[in-house]
């Protein structure tokens, strides 16, 4: 692993991301890929770091991997806490220690700028995912997410 490297996100970045969610959105049930709606979103994260940040982890030849952390405030906390967004390897990197690397990033950077807690949310039912994300400290909540989707005029999604 010694090629490789993680580094905040650049614009230039934005396609080859943007197929990796649409890989990640293969296995999300929710979610459905569409490249123009990622790229709008991640662009939203990159010019605006107040909002977040997106680490990519590279070869020597491309990104086969990403994540992003976005910056919110929590009452409960009484201050600064990350929602953990979108971490993905490309198929053809994982099961090697790839994704441990960018979580431990995160970490990392979380504990550096004094982040309270970090939040992510995933499958109920993915076994595997949830064992990565315990053998890193990540414990279940007694919280449930629910979702209100928002039609671009302001109405409730169909």
């Amino acid at each position: 692993m010694s090629d490789l490297r993680i580094e905040p996100a650049t614009l230039g970045d934005l396609p080859l991301m943007a197929e990796l969610l649409a890989d990640l959105f293969e296995w999300e049930p929710e979610f459905t890929a569409d490249q123009g709606k990622q790229m709008r979103g991640l662009r939203l994260i990159l010019e605006q770091p107040s909002r977040g940040r997106i680490f990519v982890l590279r070869n020597n030849t491309r990104i086969i991997g990403m994540m992003n952390l976005l910056f919110t405030i929590s009452t409960a906390e009484g201050g600064f806490v990350l929602l953990l967004e979108d971490l993905v390897i490309h198929a053809d990197h994982r099961g090697q220690g790839r994704g441990s690397r960018l979580l431990a990033h995160a970490i990392k950077f979380a504990r550096e700028k004094q982040f309270l807690r970090i939040t992510l949310l995933t499958h109920r039912n993915d076994d595997r995912v949830l064992a990565f994300y315990r053998r890193h400290g990540f414990v279940a909540s007694e919280m449930m997410p629910m979702r209100l989707l928002l039609a671009p005029d302001g109405g409730a999604a169909a």
